[in-house]
């Protein structure tokens, strides 16, 4: 009776372990997910953005000038966050800059204002995984996808 008790509990085991997701498959269909989000959102408002390796989406509106900053510059912009409802979570105050060093941001914030030059300006589409992640922050969920429209002032 008591080892048909243990092989029950090990099946059981072995049941719910089979049944349940890997970390690395929950956030391959987050970053799938993600995707369809930001490829519906450019259908919708009939948007063209380039992809970077990383699944950053971005739009280059004003290319800027020939210097683009590194991870390591300090970079002043001028920048508006929100999601794909419009709703806004930050934003520079009007009339102001923020100035800040790039490698002290999100990922997408990193690589994107890179593919700026100074006087530069465009829309970065932020997957959550270059963003905040599963955790998200402060007014950000999890896993959300987020939109920035940034000008490079100067870096």
């Amino acid at each position: 009776m008591k080892n048909l008790f243990y092989v029950t509990l090990l099946l059981l085991t072995i049941s719910i372990s089979s049944c349940s997701k890997s970390n690395d498959e929950i956030l391959s269909e987050i970053a799938e997910e993600n995707e369809q989000t930001i490829l519906d959102y450019l259908s919708d408002n009939n948007l063209t953005a380039e992809k970077t390796a990383s699944g950053l989406h971005y739009i280059v509106n004003v290319q800027g000038g020939p210097e683009r900053p590194t991870l390591t510059s300090t970079v002043e912009v001028i920048y508006r966050g929100y999601f794909v409802d419009g709703v806004e979570f930050d934003a520079t105050p009007i009339g102001d800059s923020s100035v800040f060093p790039l490698g002290n941001v999100i990922q997408g914030w990193q690589e994107g204002i890179q593919l700026f030059g100074k006087g530069g300006s465009g829309v970065l589409l932020i997957p959550s995984a270059l963003g905040y992640g599963t955790t998200g922050q402060g007014s950000i969920g999890p896993n959300e996808v987020l939109i920035f429209d940034i000008d490079l002032i100067d870096f």
